[in-house]
């Protein structure tokens, strides 16, 4: 069993941490968050790959380890805490909602990465506030080496998520309609899945509270467009007072007519770079190139994107009959099936 409060280390500039603070918050599941602080100064051990948010949960033996990736951890915490569930109990929403979150977690990750880190103004801001989320006290000239290092090396990283000028109009083109997608379906239900959040809603979350609320290009873009998006952010930061039922989620069979644009969305350009990605894994290629709504896309090729999608596959595999039959009926002729195909 996790301990109890749960320990974790992240930052206030991670999406996937402000995923995870949410989740807790809303499920009401005791927690420390460390910030600015070292895992030696604390005694935890440290992950394989350093990424955020880090956990510290017990492994089978007991022995307490670093784990990193939000997805199995929102699933490991549906398992070993009850009430106020975010995974739908119905496997057909169920599959939605991690359809949706995949999409929030490793596409739209790719506009909170361009806007922060391709455009100076962003970048400048990101370069200047993003060390001195510590709690450690810092000068000016201590801190200007760290703010240079931070910059370059994010802005040397670009590649890895896809941004780059032939990618540039894609990524920034499909914000836009994920923004006015959202502004949409919020005007009818308060979430994606009915009248409670799921899942998939904390992972957007996570993206927009970077998007929306930090970055100046995207919080322009998102004020001016989808005002509505903007406050949806803030009331999902903590949801501790919500008080949900079952019946608030919609019938999988039944999903809101407002919901089929964010699925086309997901077909119109997660499906073709994300099978184009594995393919060029699975070949072998130094680079990925597809087209995505009609214009070109060009990336080096991203392993744990491979990854993703073998996990989304599996989850569709294990699908039962009924539940394979309602998730295909939701997602006909938005062109996410290609998702579960062979390469």
């Amino acid at each position: 069993m996790v301990q109890n409060p749960l320990t974790f280390l992240g930052s206030p500039g991670s999406p996937y941490t402000r995923k995870m603070l949410a989740i807790l918050r809303y499920r009401r599941i005791a927690y420390r968050f460390v910030i600015g602080s070292h895992r030696s100064d604390l005694g935890l051990p440290r992950p394989k790959v350093a990424l955020l948010p880090t956990f510290y949960l017990p492994n089978e033996a007991g022995v307490l380890e670093a784990v990193v990736d939000s997805t199995p951890i929102v699933r490991r915490l549906e398992k070993e805490f009850e009430g106020r569930k975010v995974v739908p109990p119905d496997p057909a929403l169920a599959f939605i909602d991690y359809l949706i979150e995949d999409f929030a977690d490793e596409w739209l990750t790719k506009a909170m990465f361009h806007y922060r880190w391709h455009f100076a103004d962003d970048a400048r801001k990101a370069e200047d506030q993003l060390p001195r989320w510590s709690v450690q006290p810092q000068s000016d000239a201590e801190l200007a080496p760290i703010q240079r290092m931070i910059g370059e090396r994010q802005i040397s990283r670009l590649y890895v998520v896809g941004s780059n000028a032939t990618t540039a109009p894609v990524i920034e083109a499909s914000y836009q309609r994920i923004l006015l997608v959202l502004k949409e379906h919020l005007g009818r239900h308060p979430f994606l899945l009915g009248a409670r959040p799921s899942s998939c809603d904390f992972a957007l979350y996570g993206q927009l509270t970077q998007l929306t609320h930090f970055d100046p290009t995207p919080q322009a873009i998102a004020l001016k467009v989808a005002p509505r998006v903007v406050a949806w952010v803030d009331i999902l930061d903590d949801l501790s007072g919500l008080e949900p039922d079952h019946a608030d989620w919609l019938s999988p069979a039944d999903l809101s007519s407002s919901l089929r644009p964010l699925l086309d969305e997901i077909g119109r350009v997660y499906t073709p770079v994300m099978c184009a990605n594995a393919k060029a894994l699975s070949e072998g290629r130094d680079t990925v190139t597809c087209e995505v709504d009609g214009r070109p896309w060009t990336q080096a090729p991203f392993a744990y994107q491979g990854r993703c999608l073998a996990w989304l596959r599996d989850e569709y595999s294990r699908l039962n009959p009924a539940a394979r039959s309602t998730v295909d009926q939701a997602l006909e002729g938005t062109g996410c099936h290609r998702l579960f195909q062979g390469l």
